[in-house]
């Protein structure tokens, strides 16, 4: 609601609305829906770039179409990490896989760059047109270790060629940087992002698919440092987990389905059970239907209560040290992510 509302609010204002249609015109081969779009008020239209325009069969070409719309709906926009993520205080909009998904990119990048209540610096995305083909990033890939830390998932939806688009973003600024790559099975679609095996739950925790994250296979973890505006150093290393403790990040891993069975923990990850949200450290989100992984947090001295409770206001997360909120999210799961997806924050404390 909050990304429509902001939408709607950008668009309302004339220059910023026709930046962005413009972009959009161009990257979707689109031009033809410009003199329809002119007649739209702002509420109209941002509900149009969301959920697609339907095909007009007003010539024969789009009468034997097999398209059903002009403007392609943006299913799966409610992941709203996938568009774009917060590193420190600047905002780096993604370039998404789906060509489809890129509109959602180019609409953050109009919001966090042009909406009058929101005063950050957008890093990544070619102003006029994405990069070329092989080029891939998304937020579910990036995670934030640290003030100039970064993981980051190479895989089915984030190219080595969007990582080193990254790297050359990050080569501007003066600090040292250190990339770990973590390399991901592109099959079942449940490794999708490193997000969904990896996650940080606390300063000192992490939830992992421990198949992909510490059993020995051929996915292999990467340590990248840059300094001077250049990479310095390219090694490998066992595993994030380790990488990370020689950066000075001593983690635990909890594991994802438990311990104990492998069918169980691969069960519950293709649920999303490696994908927690971390509302402030120790103080995390996750889905209620993963019970092996949350028995395993409560192992780990997490206390368990339900969203259900704290809307109630029943219960208060405050009031734990260490805390698992868990939702109910049946069908959310089905989308293919969880509640780290979910959400993108927009500014970061410093660490």
């Amino acid at each position: 609601e909050l990304i429509f509302l902001w939408l709607n609010e950008l668009i309302y204002i004339k220059d910023s609305k026709n930046l962005l249609l413009n972009r959009i015109y161009l990257n979707e081969n689109a031009e033809y829906l410009r003199e329809q779009f002119d007649d739209y008020d702002s509420t109209l239209l941002s509900d149009l770039l969301i959920q697609g325009v339907p095909l007009k069969r007003n010539t024969l070409t789009k009468y034997f179409s097999e398209e059903r719309y002009s403007l392609q709906p943006l299913h799966n926009f409610f992941f709203t990490r996938d568009a774009s993520t917060t590193i420190n205080q600047s905002v780096l909009i993604s370039t998404m896989r789906s060509l489809v998904r890129r509109r959602e990119s180019l609409i953050m990048e109009a919001i966090f760059s042009h909406h009058p209540e929101l005063k950050t610096k957008t890093i990544g995305l070619n102003k006029n047109k994405f990069p070329n083909h092989n080029v891939s990033f998304e937020g579910g890939d990036i995670l934030i270790a640290g003030k100039d830390i970064l993981v980051i998932g190479n895989g089915l939806r984030t190219s080595t060629q969007g990582i080193d688009f990254i790297i050359d973003q990050l080569k501007k600024e003066k600090t040292t940087k250190h990339i770990i790559v973590q390399q991901l099975p592109e099959t079942p679609e449940s490794f999708i992002h490193l997000d969904m095996v990896f996650t940080l739950l606390d300063k000192h925790s992490c939830m992992i698919y421990a198949p992909v994250i510490l059993n020995k296979n051929n996915y292999k973890t990467v340590h990248l440092t840059i300094a001077d505006g250049e990479v310095k150093n390219i090694s490998e290393e066992k595993n994030i987990i380790s990488a990370l403790i020689k950066l000075g990040i001593e983690l635990e891993p909890v594991y994802c389905g438990g311990s104990k069975d492998e069918w169980v923990q691969e069960r519950e990850q293709w649920h999303s059970g490696a994908n927690f949200f971390a509302i402030a450290p120790g103080k995390v989100m996750g889905y209620q239907r993963n019970v092996h992984t949350i028995d395993e947090m409560n192992n780990k001295g997490y206390e368990i209560i339900t969203a259900e409770d704290v809307i109630a206001g029943k219960e208060n997360p405050d009031d734990y040290k260490k805390v698992a909120i868990t939702i109910a999210g049946a069908e959310l799961s089905r989308g293919g992510g969880g509640c780290r997806c979910m959400t993108m924050p927009i500014n970061r404390d410093n660490f």
